[in-house]
């Protein structure tokens, strides 16, 4: 529809933004009771004919993406070290083959403790694979056994121990608020992850999602809101006291070590998401789309072959684009430059000039005109800071 598309001052976007790669690998060995992802119990992978998918799928949307560079892929799930070194490798192939891949590119793939061992960490590594990201959520068999977790917490070190030998840069994902921990528990995971010297962190308040066993049959005890609270501020604490610089909402690095993948996102950057279930968001000369992939991997396969595996395609609108940018520019302690708003969006500034106005004065947003950037507040209070640009 006409009024769906965006009429970009100045006669649309100038300059590409930088373009990525997500490839959904969509199985587990078994699905976590507080998880919302897109991923499916596994009882045999059908990896081939999931790997012939994924290359049709990518085959059909270069012309989305013709003559651009691809900075950064990520392997997302799902559990995609359940794939074959020998698969990754493939699927890799056949991307530089099709695209054009930056020789330098991150190349993430992330794995669970309980799905790999030392000879699978050196074939991803041979594969191209630059990066791993670890699922590990918590080093406490207690914890680990209340999350539904396949592994135990000697699983959980020896991952660990493989990530640091094999990678140059690996993250390791951890939860807090968990069922029944305390401040101390909580700091302990934190301190067990730190002793594996890991260039990368997130640390994720768990959150109960309505349509997982968590949120909807069989809801946890979790603690309260004045002791997640407090578990978030130790935690912040205790890893920039690490030398971990906290950079965004949930995750922490060592310098150079941010992941480049999702620093696209979070600068509203381009992707191209391949797979069961996949999501992109691309720009073009006067418009940026989302669209989404068929969501099962039987269906979605069916539907790649017939050329059909795209079920959902929406033109952000004028009134979209202030949220959709500041969902992501925001979530960034340090923020963006204001001038990254115009170069993504197509839009002149001026459009939010009344949310700004309002963030500043509610004491969310850092003065400055330069700089988009939330203070120390805006970060601790980010959806009340967030719903000042929606439409």
């Amino acid at each position: 529809m006409a009024e769906s598309v965006v009429r970009f001052a100045g006669g649309g976007l100038t300059v590409s933004p930088p373009l990525s790669l997500y490839i959904h690998l969509p199985w587990c060995v078994k699905k976590c009771p507080y998880c919302d992802f897109n991923s499916h119990a596994a009882q045999a992978i059908p990896e081939a004919a999931y790997i012939d998918a994924l290359l049709l799928d990518l085959e059909r949307a270069l012309p989305d993406i013709w003559g651009r560079t691809l900075h950064t892929v990520f392997f997302g799930g799902g559990t995609p070290s359940l794939f074959s070194a020998a698969g990754i490798d493939r699927i890799l192939t056949g991307v530089r083959t099709l695209t054009q891949l930056s020789p330098g590119a991150e190349i993430t793939l992330e794995a669970n403790p309980g799905t790999v061992e030392a000879a699978k960490f050196a074939g991803f590594r041979a594969a191209g694979v630059t990066r791993v990201s670890l699922g590990i959520q918590s080093f406490n068999p207690r914890h680990l056994k209340a999350l539904g977790r396949i592994h135990d917490d000697a699983e959980a070190r020896r991952a660990a121990e493989l990530a640091a030998t094999h990678f140059d840069t690996f993250n390791l994902d951890l939860m807090y608020a968990l069922p029944g921990q305390t401040l101390a528990e909580a700091l302990a995971d934190i301190d067990t992850a730190l002793s594996f010297q890991p260039p990368h962190l997130s640390a994720y308040h768990l959150t109960l999602e309505p349509n997982t066993p968590f949120g909807h049959t069989a809801p946890p005890n979790l603690p309260d809101d004045d002791l997640a609270a407090d578990m978030q501020l130790a935690v912040e604490a205790r890893l920039i006291e690490a030398g971990m610089q906290h950079y965004e909402t949930s995750a922490y690095a060592r310098p150079n070590h941010a992941s480049r993948h999702n620093l696209n996102y979070w600068q509203f950057g381009d992707y191209l998401g391949i797979g069961a279930g996949a999501h992109s968001k691309l720009s073009f000369h006067d418009r940026i789309i989302r669209q989404m992939r068929t969501k099962h991997p039987q269906q979605y396969m069916d539907a790649v072959a017939q050329g059909a595996h795209i079920v959902d395609t929406r033109t952000l609108t004028r009134a979209d684009l202030p949220f959709e940018f500041m969902m992501n520019a925001l979530r960034l302690n340090e923020g963006v430059p204001a001038a990254l708003f115009e170069a993504r969006t197509g839009l002149p500034l001026i459009v939010c000039t009344a949310a700004l106005e309002k963030a500043r004065a509610q004491g969310l947003l850092l003065p400055g005109a330069t700089r988009l950037q939330p203070s120390v507040q805006g970060q601790r209070f980010l959806n009340d800071l967030l719903e000042l640009f929606l439409a």
